[in-house]
């Protein structure tokens, strides 16, 4: 399988890349956009490091590529970045468009056990052995050997849980205002019960605040923000990054969450874009970039 480049976009000296593929993991056609700085056109023979982002909650790749703003820093540095989509789309499941929280841009990065949504949903093996294989094939100087990992909201719970599940994958991690605690909240429980079924222990397999318990990667830092006029912070209660701050103390992490509480920011793309730089400068040094 091949990616089919549907848009080519100068963006900032480099250029953003909407693609498509289909996927033999959920069964059913993949967007996933991709943005190559000026370095992947400057020099040929130089692999750049990649970082993975993931998008929260309804959106599509198209959000953060439109919002975030980290293509001026990925051509600072010189890294790629990845923005898949977030659930696989018209598998026609009856249901899935019935919630925005649930189904359609929903998926939690997970890999369904219950059917009917075991058939497609499976976003952790779509992008573990499916999309970042894939990339690797298609784009010969795309290093990713030297990949690091960032999200926002749902996908900032996704970008802690493959970090912790994979630290020979991902070189660090970040997150803006992340579920961290999804078997404790409502939305992670309404999409792990509906996912994964009443088996606890299968949570546990995606939940961060368990995962971190036992980590067996190199100790490094976790780089975190969240605003503090975020309403599903402070007061929908989806969102605790202090319940991972607190978990990791019985962990090999323990003090290597850095998390910063700033305030007045929402839980929009101009609180990440506000922030964005911090991130962008954080895995630039584990990657090895500065």
């Amino acid at each position: 399988m091949t990616f089919t480049t549907d848009t080519s976009i100068s963006s900032f000296g480099g250029k953003l890349l909407k693609l498509s593929h289909d996927s033999p993991v959920t069964g059913t056609k993949m967007v996933v956009n991709i943005y190559l700085p000026h370095q992947y056109f400057d020099d040929e023979t130089t692999k750049l490091p990649v970082l993975m982002y993931l998008s929260g909650l309804t959106c599509t790749p198209d959000n953060a590529s439109e919002k975030a703003f980290f293509q001026p820093y990925a051509n600072q540095y010189g890294f790629a970045v990845v923005f898949p989509d977030t659930s696989p789309r018209g598998a026609n499941i009856e249901g899935e468009d019935d919630s925005w929280d649930f189904g359609t841009g929903a998926g939690f990065y997970l890999d369904a056990t219950q059917k009917p949504w075991n058939k497609n949903y499976k976003m952790y093996s779509y992008i573990m052995k499916d999309l970042i294989p894939q990339i690797a094939s298609s784009y010969d100087t795309l290093d990713t050997h030297k990949m690091s990992i960032c999200g926002h909201s749902m996908g900032g719970y996704g970008a802690l849980m493959f970090y912790l599940r994979n630290p020979d994958v991902f070189q660090s991690c970040s997150a803006f205002a992340p579920i961290t605690n999804p078997s404790e909240c409502q939305w992670g429980k309404k999409s792990f019960s509906n996912y994964l079924g009443d088996d606890k222990t299968l949570w546990a397999e995606y939940d961060p605040c368990d995962l971190v318990k036992k980590f067996t990667g190199d100790k490094r830092p976790i780089l975190i923000h969240q605003g503090t006029a975020d309403a599903f912070y402070a007061k929908d209660h989806q969102l605790q990054p202090e319940k991972l701050v607190n978990a990791s103390t019985q962990s090999p992490l323990n003090g290597m969450i850095d998390l910063h509480l700033v305030d007045g920011y929402d839980h929009s793309y101009y609180f990440i874009s506000s922030f964005v730089k911090e991130h962008c400068q954080f895995h630039a040094k584990y990657l090895g970039l500065n």
